[in-house]
C-alpha cells in the first residue's frame, strides 16, 4: 500500500513539473517576442522626450545620409576592440550593408539624432539577408573639427535575419546596435569615411538564450 502511494506521489510530482515546463516555455517565448517588439517603441519614446525637432533653418542642410560599408565577422567580444594590444580574430564570413539615415533632431550644435534603416547581405559562410532599424544619437562637437570634421554615433534597434545565421549561431530576431566613427574633410562635408562595429545579440537574454556577433566594418557616408 505504501509503495503504491509513493509511486503515485512521484507520478503526480513529475506531471506537475511537466505541466509547469509546458506553461513556462511558451510564456518565456511570448515575453521575448514582446520585448523584441517593444524595443523600437521605447527608443522612439525616449527620442521624443529628449530630442529636439529639426528647426526650419535646417531646410537647406543635408539631413539624409546614405551609408555603404563592408565588414568581416570576428570571434571577439565587442569590448575587446577597445583593449590595447588585444588581437582581433576574424572569421571567414563577410557582410555588405546599405543604410539610409535621416536626421530628425538636434541638441544645440553639439549632438543630433537620426533614424536609420539597413539592408544587409551576408556571404561566404552564410548567405542570408538581414534587416535592421535603429535610432541613433550622434556627438558632433570636437575641437579639431575645423581640420577634420569628426562625429561619433551610437544606434540601437531590432534586427531580423531571413534565416538562422550559420556562422553567428544565433536566432533570427535579435537586438542590433552599432558604434560609428565618421571622418570628413571640411571642404567636402557631404562625404565621410566611416568605421563601424556592427553588433547583433540577444540583449542579455531579452530575445534569446545565447548568441552574439561583432563585425568590424569600413565604408563611406554620403550626405544629401
Amino acid at each position: 500500500m505504501f509503495s503504491f502511494i509513493k509511486a503515485a506521489t512521484r507520478i503526480n510530482c513529475y506531471s506537475s513539473r511537466t505541466d509547469s515546463l509546458q506553461y513556462s516555455m511558451p510564456l518565456a517565448m511570448s515575453l521575448r517576442r514582446r520585448g523584441f517588439c517593444l524595443i523600437p517603441a521605447v527608443l522612439f519614446v525616449l527620442l521624443g522626450t529628449f530630442g529636439v525637432a529639426v528647426s526650419p533653418s535646417w531646410a537647406d542642410e543635408r539631413i539624409y545620409a546614405l551609408n555603404v560599408y563592408v565588414g568581416r565577422l570576428t570571434s571577439n567580444n565587442w569590448g575587446e576592440f577597445f583593449i590595447p594590444g588585444e588581437a582581433v580574430v576574424f572569421r571567414d564570413s563577410y557582410l555588405l550593408t546599405a543604410a539610409l539615415a535621416r536626421r530628425i533632431g538636434t541638441y544645440g550644435d553639439k549632438a543630433s539624432f537620426e533614424i536609420e534603416g539597413q539592408v544587409v547581405k551576408h556571404f561566404n559562410g552564410q548567405e542570408h539577408w538581414e534587416f535592421n532599424a535603429l535610432v541613433a544619437a550622434r556627438w558632433e562637437a570636437f575641437w579639431w573639427d575645423d581640420h577634420l570634421d569628426t562625429s561619433l554615433a551610437f544606434g540601437l534597434g531590432p534586427s531580423f535575419a531571413t534565416e538562422k545565421p550559420v556562422v553567428e549561431s544565433e536566432g533570427q530576431n535579435l537586438v542590433y546596435w552599432m558604434i560609428e566613427l565618421a571622418l570628413s574633410l571640411p571642404e567636402y562635408p557631404q562625404t565621410a569615411v566611416i568605421s563601424r562595429i556592427h553588433h547583433r545579440s540577444n540583449a542579455f537574454g531579452l530575445v534569446g538564450d545565447e548568441g552574439g556577433s561583432n563585425t568590424l566594418a569600413l565604408g563611406l557616408k554620403y550626405r544629401f
